[in-house]
């Protein structure tokens, strides 16, 4: 039988690993084992009430058609006055596209500054979706190592190494996603200086934006002095919201990339669900309380799965102020041989605690760290208790 063959740029693609080992997980836990998933990067909490009652009113009205292709004018109109609150930065309807998740929004963003060649600057570590669109796009990946004493938070002198002739954007991500990091203000401001020195764009994923600790804020690098015209601000209701499953992500930015980005979504997907649309928008406008309630739960569990971490032998972790994962260094435990298999990084320490102890979490890998691993505290706290006590008797047993 012929075997058709693939083009280029999908033969080489790599899956998600974060998706694979939550797949994986959930297939294990289908057939019965008791299994603790520590892979996921989504709030366990149900959506609000208030804002699943308005998709249901959504239905009853007859919302079930096409909508615009970048979204409605209620829900753009929505994200705009949401924008202006939490970052101070005014936009237009006009520019704002609402598209099928942030994953979306970022692929139309990569998609629509980088051509092929150009340079694209990748902190590490890194969602690991960023190095596959930005090679989708023809574009070269260009990462740049944070140094050690920054502890996971990006600094321009760090970009500033990174350099090259050709490099022509920064992929920005903060709160961070794997390490839980968040870019000061001051740090901000040093790499937005750098961004105007070199006419680079920046795309600025901020999707953990509202889930920060210990005071802290997320500032949007948007928000400083000609930054505005040269950021793509990538956010969305997913992680804020426990709205996952409803795929509304969306981007804010000058008006002719918005367009441009507008016209690739229009060949591509069309319009987000029409009633995933109302849905957040009821979410943007309405109580915002339960944000607040997850957030501190998040940290309750943040703060006990830290302790825990530090108190393991062979195992250690910067205490992250964002998002819901800990970014974890198991380089100590490198060289080991625990339950018969030797352990030469992250890869067979999941392994490993999967196999050996029905618990799940992302090795570093997939992260371009492989000596780390991702543990995400996105379950309840008696799961996650749990999932510590099984790693923690594996490696000390």
């Amino acid at each position: 039988m012929t075997k058709l063959a693939l083009a280029e740029r999908v033969a080489a693609l790599a899956p998600s690993p974060t998706m694979a080992l939550d797949a994986k997980t959930k297939a294990l836990i289908s057939q019965g084992l008791d299994v603790v998933n520590l892979t996921a990067g989504e709030p366990d909490f149900d959506t609000p009430a208030h804002i699943r009652e308005a998709a249901i009113e959504a239905i009853n009205r007859g919302e079930t058609r096409y909508t615009p292709v970048g979204g409605t004018v209620r829900l753009k109109a929505a994200i705009c006055e949401r924008m202006r609150a939490e970052i101070g930065v005014e936009y237009g309807p006009d520019e704002v596209l609402v598209s099928v998740g942030a994953k979306h929004s970022l692929f139309n963003a990569i998609m629509a500054l980088t051509s092929p060649g150009d340079g694209v600057l990748l902190p590490v570590p890194y969602w690991v979706t960023y190095p596959e669109q930005i090679r989708l796009a023809g574009g070269e990946v260009q990462y740049v190592p944070i140094a050690p004493e920054h502890k996971n938070v990006l600094t321009a002198d760090d970009i500033r190494r990174a350099l090259k002739p050709n490099t022509r954007g920064l992929i920005l991500n903060s709160p961070s996603n794997p390490s839980g990091a968040v870019i000061g203000r001051r740090e901000l401001e040093d790499i937005a200086a750098l961004a105007r020195e070199r006419d680079l764009w920046v795309i600025s994923d901020e999707i953990y934006a509202r889930l920060v600790y210990d005071g802290m804020d997320a500032p949007s690098i948007a928000q400083f002095e000609g930054m505005r015209e040269r950021t793509i601000v990538i956010n969305g209701v997913s992680k804020a919201y426990a709205m996952t499953g409803w795929r509304i992500g969306y981007a804010l930015g000058p008006r002719h990339v918005i367009q441009a980005m507008a016209n690739l979504q229009s060949q591509s997907t069309s319009n987000p669900t029409s009633i995933a649309q109302a849905a957040a928008e009821v979410a943007l406008t309405g109580p915002q309380e339960p944000v607040e309630e997850m957030r501190r739960e998040f940290d309750r569990r943040r703060r006990y799965a830290v302790s825990r971490i530090q108190g393991m032998d062979g195992l250690s972790v910067h205490e992250p102020k964002g998002a819901f994962y800990l970014w974890v260094n198991m380089a100590p435990l490198i060289g080991r041989t625990i339950k018969g298999r030797a352990i030469r990084d992250a890869d067979d320490l999941a392994l490993l605690w999967l196999e050996e102890a029905n618990v799940s979490v992302v090795p570093g890998s997939g992260f371009g760290v492989p000596d780390h691993f991702r543990m995400s505290y996105a379950t309840s706290l008696e799961r996650l208790a749990a999932g510590l006590d099984r790693m923690e008797s594996l490696i000390t047993g």
